[in-house]
């Protein structure tokens, strides 16, 4: 699994391509971790666009990432969230502890603290 990470306005986003399992889930976990340890940004987000599978080690790693944000008062936003992906996220009731945003430039306005959240109407 490749995970491709750039700044935009401040917010780091990862973007992880193909399966988020096993491994692979262990390997984007140290990328992931690593990243909002060694920051101090407000917000972090994750582009699922190119992610098709995730099991149970890829959602423990989303989860590792909450808690992580939370400690540093951080947020952690996701966009391009497949159907399949979606459903589990659903199914497994972690739907709530991640912000879903439509496109990059507003995830990246609202986790950068640029545009109040409520503001947007959203």
């Amino acid at each position: 699994m490749t995970t491709i990470m750039h700044l935009k306005g401040g917010v780091p986003i990862l973007k992880p391509y193909g399966k988020l399992i096993g491994v692979a889930a262990s390997q984007f976990r140290e990328k992931l971790i690593s990243q909002m340890d060694a920051s101090d940004m407000s917000g972090i987000l994750i582009d699922f666009k190119r992610v098709n599978k995730i099991d149970s080690a890829g959602l423990g790693t989303l989860v590792e990432a909450y808690i992580v944000a939370r400690r540093k008062k951080g947020r952690i936003g996701v966009i391009n969230v497949g159907m399949n992906i979606k459903s589990l996220i659903i199914r497994t009731r972690l739907i709530n502890i991640f912000e879903h945003f439509d496109n990059e430039d507003i995830a990246v306005a609202i986790l950068s603290n640029r545009v109040n959240l409520h503001a947007q109407g959203e």
